[in-house]
């Protein structure tokens, strides 16, 4: 409220709706910033499934969270100065919703050239065109993986002898 004298702008030197929602920098088309979350999402999909395909060597067992942090790092750190990288519907339309009820209005839904569909829509084909891509390229060129006996020694059977001694 002090920094904008109780003004809620959206856009220009004083907005402070893109403190909850993404908005896109100046210099940044609905063009362009459609492809960048298409290529955000569909980067991210493509590793997640890379790094939880059983047919893969992928990471070590219980790696998987952290390889999948470092993967939402680099892209934010790649993508994320053009908008805010939205690479997930729910992270951008919740708090719009928020925004135009909390007194910044519709024109949260106005700005950037009706710029709110863009983090809605691009994650989605995003997806689809990283999971495709996965599927056509890595997926279908695996063989099936060999049935093996579980080890009956496993590291979790071990630590429940460990902690029953």
């Amino acid at each position: 409220m002090e920094y904008t004298k109780g003004e809620f702008v959206v856009t220009g030197e004083n907005a402070t709706a893109n403190i909850f929602a993404s908005y896109p920098a100046k210099h940044l088309s609905l063009l362009n910033g459609f492809v960048d979350q298409v290529i955000g999402t569909g980067a991210l999909v493509l590793c997640i499934l890379a790094i939880t395909d059983r047919k893969n060597i992928g990471a070590p067992k219980g790696m998987e969270p952290l390889c999948i942090g470092l993967v939402i790092m680099a892209i934010a750190v790649s993508m994320g100065l053009n908008c805010g990288y939205p690479i997930n519907p729910a992270r951008d339309l919740g708090p719009r919703f928020f925004t135009a009820m909390a007194g910044w209005g519709m024109d949260v839904f106005r700005a950037g050239g009706c710029w709110w569909w863009i983090p809605v829509a691009g994650p989605m084909v995003g997806g689809a065109v990283g999971a495709g891509l996965y599927f056509l390229f890595i997926d279908l060129h695996q063989p099936e993986p060999e049935k093996q006996e579980e080890n009956k020694s496993s590291v979790q059977d071990k630590y429940e002898i460990m902690t029953m001694t």
